[in-house]
Formats: C-alpha cells, structure tokens, sequence
C-alpha cells in the first residue's frame, strides 16, 4: 500500500512536470513565431498606414487577420521607402510589405525572394485637375509624385527631359501641390488618391484620373527570403478565406472591381 502510494505521487509530480514543461515549451514556441514585416512609411490609406505603433488599412488588416487563424503575430516596422528594400535584403526585416517582383528589378538580382499570391490590384496613374482632363501627354510638363515612387508609365518622357519630375513627402502634398497648379500633374495609387482626396483633403472632386495618360495595372503581394512555409500557409488562408478578404477589402471601400485585375502591368516604386 505504501509502495503504491509513493508510485502515485511520484506519477503526480512526473505527469506536473511534464505539464509545465510543455507550457514553457509552448510560451516559448509563441514568443518564437512573432515575424517582423517592414511596411513603407506613408500614409498610404485605403492600402496601408502605421501610426502610434499601429498599422491599419487592407494590407495590414489581411496580414492580422491570418495571424490570428495561425495563432502567430506580426511586428509591423515602418521604414522610408528608399530604405525599406535594402533593409528586407539585408535580413534586417522578415517580410516585406506591400511588394512586387517588379519593384528595383536591378537590386533583387541573386536574391530567392518569395513572393505570396495577389493580394490587392492597384492602378497606378495620372490625375489631374478636371479642366485638364484629356489633353493628352504634351499637356503635362510637370510630374509629381512620393519620395522613393518611380513613376515607370512617364519614364521615357522623364529621361528625354520631356517631363520634369517633382517629389513630394506624402499623398498629400503630392494631391495639393497639384490642385494648387504647381505642378501639371500627379502620379499615384488611383485607390489612395481618391481616398486620401476625400477622407483627409476633403475635396473629391478636385483631381480625376485620366486614362488616356500613362498609367500601370498590377498587385501587390507579401514577400520573404526567410520563410516560405509562412507565405505558403497564407496563400492556402487567402484562397479558403475568400469571404472574409472580400470583407476587409469592402470595409476599406474596395470593391470586386478594385481588387482585380486581369491585365498586370509592370508597377511602380
């Protein structure tokens, strides 16, 4: 009997070890799976923004709500745009957000960077102000658009010296640089310019997109060299998640025909 007692409490304590063995393993485990991803220093809205420590908008949104299906989590690092790439190449970062293959083609070269599936389709064009529209690519003399963007679709006018090109810090110098006529034109995400116009300058109508001047269709996706198996288990979150990425794109004001595209072209930045 009392040989059976010690075998029974000897069994209690193993079995309380091994149960706080496994919750140290499993903190541990859950501390480990925190990834940090480099986002661009811009108020980016509908597409992205960081602010005190918190980063909100279509991108970011999608990225959390995967990590709390997956039960991992996200550091968001924001970094200027010049610097954001080299630091994701340098290991500095784990994943890169928004990118594209396109992107710095040159700086990518030797590199096995992982890209994700589409996440968001973007336009990127010309807007100008209304009395504008339509007067075709000899009308613009001036082209403005963010810090560390390279407008690709004017590349050609740019490097003849047919278009000057003007840098502002933000979309939202960049949108009242050009409603105040200092500039012909401004290049930009179409999504962003339309929101940032409304939600922060709160004149809608005072810039429009024009078509007929140079302008590029694509996606965004998420990226790493570090961890492909994550990207992976996103891309299967993504494609079985279809109703619930459809709504936090609607919450932002996207709809089926802003965050599709069937026609990618080579983007920006």
């Amino acid at each position: 009997m009392h040989q059976s007692r010690v075998t029974e409490h000897h069994l209690k304590t193993v079995l309380g070890l091994c149960a706080l063995t496994l919750l140290v393993l499993s903190e541990a485990t859950a501390q480990s799976e925190t990834y940090s991803v480099g986002v661009e220093q811009i108020d980016y809205l509908p597409v992205h923004a960081c602010q005190d420590g918190r980063c909100m908008g279509v991108l970011p949104e999608l990225l959390d709500a995967f990590a709390e299906d997956q039960g991992i989590r996200f550091d968001y690092r924001p970094l200027p745009v010049s610097r954001l790439l080299s630091s994701f190449l340098t290991g500095q970062i784990d994943f890169k957000l928004p990118d594209h293959p396109a992107w710095q083609r040159d700086k990518r070269a030797g590199f096995e960077i992982h890209y994700s599936r589409p996440l968001l389709a973007f336009t990127d064009g010309t807007l100008v102000r209304p009395e504008r529209a339509g007067l075709g690519r000899a009308s613009v003399k001036t082209l403005a658009t963010v810090i560390g963007f390279t407008p690709w679709a004017w590349q050609q006018e740019i490097s003849q010296g047919q278009v000057q090109l003007r840098k502002s810090l933000d979309v939202k110098a960049l949108m009242r640089q050009t409603i105040a006529g200092r500039v012909d034109a401004a290049y930009a995400n179409t999504q962003v310019a339309a929101y940032q116009l409304e939600q922060a300058i709160g004149q809608p109508e005072a810039l429009v997109f024009d078509p007929s001047l140079p302008h590029s269709r694509d996606h965004y996706h998420l990226s790493t060299l570090k961890y492909p198996q994550v990207l992976q288990a996103f891309d299967h979150w993504l494609e079985r998640s279809a109703a619930q990425v459809q709504a936090i794109k609607a919450r932002w004001g996207l709809g089926q025909a802003d965050t599709e595209r069937t026609d990618p072209i080579e983007g920006a930045h």
